[in-house]
């Protein structure tokens, strides 16, 4: 069987099963959802690997308990459901608890904005950046690639606390490769441009390098893919030649999501650049259609960005 490496859901069950082969103290909680990875590393690690079955919340509830045993823990489930679902329990188990006592559980959210096209709006996700951020002491994470996804794993054993890693559902062509993500840092610059500067996340990313390379030379692109913060110092400093910003997302905008951070860094820090905000207005699509179609809907696909960014 070959494993893709182009989705990250699967590159980072690789990655972490390498890990906990060298790790006893590394545990895997599913909220019975698979993955042709998942295969390998249950058989390998029976002992540490625990399907909680379709109960979201005693996942989060499993987690809690493990991590607070001393064990790091990686709880898994679909994006709009072991984010939502368990969301008192997130809250209170991780968000709060972590304030008092050390854990270390990291939420893999696999479908996230709408990569669950067909399957409607009840699995859509466009509403996990807002909530997850909005929780103290939680870490955020947004990759936009699956090279990008595999570094986090490394991450998330060194950094203790609660951490929402968004993961898309679907494979992705590769940005990062070899580039080494710093999560410090928390987003990384992928082109640079003359005019406007496109701040992106997740699946965004690939549509905002696609809409800079036809905009010949008048966009940036820079990628955040650490959500709950990041070196506001460091960004600022690279959108500060910009006259205009432009934050893009398979999210809501207006509810507290990339386009909030943006908005907070550039009154911050007292930036020049105009500030619009790309992605779903607050509402649910019940339209049949592939992701394309939603986001032509949503007036983010790459000919209306680029009429957009072209024009203003």
């Amino acid at each position: 069987m070959v494993i893709p490496t182009n989705i990250m859901r699967e590159t980072m069950i690789m990655r972490l099963r390498e890990r906990m082969a060298e790790d006893r103290r590394i545990y895997f909680v599913s909220a019975d959802f698979g993955a042709m990875s998942l295969d390998g590393l249950r058989e390998d690690f029976p002992d540490r690997f625990i399907n909680v079955g379709i109960a979201e919340q005693n996942c989060i509830n499993v987690a809690t308990g493990l991590a607070l045993e001393g064990f790091t823990v990686f709880a898994y489930g679909i994006a709009p459901f072991i984010s939502m679902r368990p969301y008192e329990q997130i809250r209170i188990n991780l968000s709060l608890l972590s304030q008092t006592r050390p854990l270390n559980v990291n939420i893999l959210s696999v479908g996230a904005g709408v990569s669950y096209d067909v399957s409607g709006p009840t699995h859509h996700c466009l509403e996990d950046i807002s909530v997850m951020r909005t929780l103290p002491h939680m870490r955020v994470f947004s990759p936009c690639d699956a090279d990008c996804a595999r570094q986090f794993i490394d991450f998330a054993l060194e950094e203790g606390g609660p951490k929402y890693a968004r993961l898309d559902g679907k494979a992705q062509p590769s940005i990062y490769g070899q580039r080494q993500a710093d999560f410090g840092r928390g987003f990384d610059v992928l082109r640079r441009g003359a005019e406007v500067c496109i701040v992106s996340t997740g699946v965004m990313t690939h549509t905002a390098l696609a809409v800079a390379e036809r905009l010949e030379g008048r966009a940036g692109v820079i990628d955040a893919f650490m959500l709950d913060r990041l070196d506001e110092v460091a960004l600022a400093a690279e959108l500060r030649p910009y006259a205009r910003i432009c934050s893009l997302e398979e999210a809501f905008v207006g509810c507290g999501g990339l386009d909030s951070l943006i908005s907070c860094v550039i009154e911050r820090q007292n930036l020049p650049g105009r500030h619009a905000r790309f992605g779903f207005q607050p509402g649910f699509n019940f339209d049949n259609g592939g992701r394309l179609h939603l986001h032509r809907c949503a007036g983010i696909d790459p000919d209306a960005l680029v009429a957009a960014l072209a024009h203003n």
